[in-house]
């Protein structure tokens, strides 16, 4: 599967690898090779030096830090298309979290120098790395703001909320609603959201009683996107 699969309309939630168009595609391609990871594979380490940047192809994989207590804390979510491990990359600093693929997953990997000359090459695709910047820094805002003011169940229905959003770019569509495609524990939603495993299962048997997700292992199925999003953004107004 290519990241070019279910291209779609320029938003919010779109990844690195839509905003390219076919030569800058070739471009980047031969500047790096492609990878395959299995489930559960490091792509990057929290602490390392930067020495290349990745974008997905296929799967999924979560970016997490580790607090000074051990606590892991999953910062966000990547799928097909998305740029990562560039942030250290272009800050010229250490990795400040972990990437982890979720799923057996490819990946096209650029050496940095590569990465930036390409940038230098298209100088349009400055502006698309920082449109990406700014609207990840807008997303962790949004976790930030229901962090401090909303409880479990709103938390999560905002979390799932956007996951839906991001997997209905790939998943195809159900007439019962949406699944959501990265293969997450309930302990790792629950580190999306700064909240217990317990605290999830609590707000997942919320979310089922209001109709709004149906689940079984491993897998939610977000029943009405819309209701679910006005359920979550009820505690942010």
């Amino acid at each position: 599967m290519s990241p070019a699969t279910a291209r779609a309309p320029r938003g919010a939630g779109e990844g690195f690898w839509d905003g390219l168009d076919g030569p800058q595609r070739a471009a980047l391609r031969r500047a790096g090779r492609v990878r395959a990871y299995r489930a559960r594979a490091p792509l990057c380490y929290q602490g390392e030096d930067s020495d290349h940047i990745m974008v997905i192809e296929s799967g999924w994989a979560k970016a997490a830090s580790t607090t000074a207590d051990g606590r892991e804390i999953v910062l966000a979510v990547r799928g097909p298309g998305d740029l990562v491990c560039e942030s250290a990359v272009l800050g010229s600093r250490q990795r400040s979290a972990t990437v982890t693929a979720l799923s057996a997953m490819r990946a096209l990997i650029v050496p940095a120098a590569r990465f930036t000359a390409f940038l230098d090459a298209h100088p349009g695709m400055w502006m698309l790395v920082s449109g990406t910047f700014v609207r990840r820094l807008d997303d962790a805002s949004r976790r930030l703001q229901a962090s401090v003011s909303a409880q479990g169940a709103r938390r999560l229905a905002l979390l799932l909320a956007d996951l839906a959003d991001m997997s209905a770019r790939h998943v195809p569509a159900a007439r019962d609603g949406i699944e959501i495609a990265p293969p997450l524990s309930q302990g790792e939603l629950g580190a999306c959201i700064d909240a217990s495993r317990e605290t999830v299962a609590r707000a997942l048997a919320v979310l089922r009683a209001a109709g709004l997700v149906r689940t079984a292992r491993r897998r939610i199925t977000v029943r009405d996107p819309g209701a679910l999003r006005a359920f979550a953004e009820d505690a942010l107004d």
